[in-house]
């Protein structure tokens, strides 16, 4: 399913080898900062080669977070292994020339630079169909391109704020709160990965490719709008917005510290309090009727956390799990790897990085029985890759030696 194509006469390289279920599937990365560059990770965990266009100074994630070297921050770490870097001044006529020989060889162009931007560089949608009428132009964009917020600049705390995320989470202080999570980025770019597949499957189907955009704010809305629409989900609105339920999930004291108590079935509720000796409260608070239960719901959290604090959290784990209800301990970041269910499917994996040293990265969660999900290629330096692929389009030693004497490139 890898497009092949010609460079000067010569054949252009296909995917390396690894599997994976896209492996043949050849991806350009023009994204940067996490929201795209985790998308075509993903792309790249799952077999697709993917080659990742910078500008000569780097994708500015690359000093985000703790470093060992200036460029190589924990942040790009984190999104950006399983590709090949190629730094490139795309400003400058040579810099647009080396691109343009790339499109025709690829299935896939992904970019999160804003629409307007692209069109600047001449690689607008209309202009790179013309170079690879087979290729996917798949854009993750801020706005959506048919309003009147589509020249905006994006962040996730923009999007958090804009898509009343960050009201919800913030309700019960009385003021707006973000999730301390690049959630708009992460969620955002996990729905860029299912429009490029399904765009991969059109094709596929049709030999049909065609514009994939991804919006941040109507991803985030439509997302957060699941659950709390509430009575606004119907016209004229029977009630008011917002989930009450999720406002009393919280966690819970025990003698000995916190968890979470997530009886979530009228069996689970009904188990609970009869395990903690309090079966008069099935009935008190109609916990097995889950219409009547949800129209009292403050009560039944309150008996809860009324509940918990009688036992240790092991001895509620140990209770919980011997009824099937829903609980567990809370977790740090720090300790993380060792919690049982993360050490036990090995999530934590060394990677040794050739100017980085060790490394510990999370694989790719998903598993394909057929066709496994891999690390393999560390993050890339700053155009470590440059005169390889700029090889694989037919450019000779002494052409790539000139591009950087002119700062069109940078070599890694």
């Amino acid at each position: 399913m890898s497009t092949q194509a010609q460079g000067d006469g010569k054949p252009v390289s296909g995917s390396p080898a690894g599997g994976g279920p896209l492996a043949g599937i050849r991806v350009l990365d023009l994204t940067a900062v996490v929201l795209g560059p985790l998308a075509t990770q993903t792309l790249g965990d799952w077999g697709a080669e993917v080659i990742k266009i910078e500008t000569t100074s780097g994708d500015l994630v690359r000093n985000s977070g703790v470093f060992r070297n200036r460029g190589m921050a924990s942040v790009f770490l984190g999104v950006n292994r399983n590709k090949r870097s190629v730094a490139l001044d795309l400003k400058t006529p040579e810099g647009a020339a080396v691109l343009r020989r790339l499109i025709p060889t690829v299935d896939v162009l992904v970019t999160n630079i804003r629409p307007a931007g692209m069109a600047r560089l001449g690689f607008g949608p209309e202009q790179c169909r013309a170079l690879n009428p087979r290729m996917v132009f798949a854009v993750a964009t801020g706005f959506g391109q048919d309003g009147p917020h589509r020249a905006r600049p994006a962040f996730d705390e923009i999007i958090q704020a804009a898509s009343g995320l960050a009201d919800i989470v913030g309700q019960e202080e009385g003021r707006p709160r973000f999730v301390p999570s690049l959630v708009a980025d992460k969620i955002t770019g996990m729905a860029l990965v299912s429009a490029v597949l399904a765009a991969l499957l059109h094709r596929e189907r049709t030999g049909e490719a065609q514009l994939v955009e991804v919006p941040m704010l109507e991803t985030m809305a439509a997302f957060v709008a699941v659950e709390h629409q509430g009575g606004h989900a119907f016209t004229p609105p029977i009630g008011e917005p917002g989930y009450k339920r999720l406002q009393h999930r919280k966690p819970v004291p025990t003698k000995d510290g916190w968890m979470t108590l997530l009886p979530y079935s009228s069996a689970n509720w009904c188990a609970f309090f009869r395990a903690a000796g309090r079966e008069e409260l099935i009935e008190e608070l109609s916990v097995e009727d889950p219409v009547k239960r949800n129209a009292q719901i403050d009560r039944v959290y309150a008996a809860v956390a009324a509940i918990a604090p009688g036992r240790t959290t092991a001895e509620w784990l140990a209770l919980c799990e011997e009824h099937d209800i829903p609980a567990t301990a809370f977790s740090t970041i720090e300790d993380l790897p060792a919690h049982p269910q993360i050490a036990g499917v090995g999530l934590f994996q060394p990677l040794q990085h050739p100017s980085e040293g060790e490394l510990r990265m999370a694989r790719p969660p998903t598993r394909f029985a057929a066709t496994p999900a891999s690390i393999r290629r560390h993050p890339p330096r700053l155009g470590e890759h440059t005169d390889e692929v700029l090889a694989e389009l037919g450019y000779a030693p002494e052409e790539i030696a000139a591009l950087a004497e002119r700062r069109v490139i940078r070599r890694g």
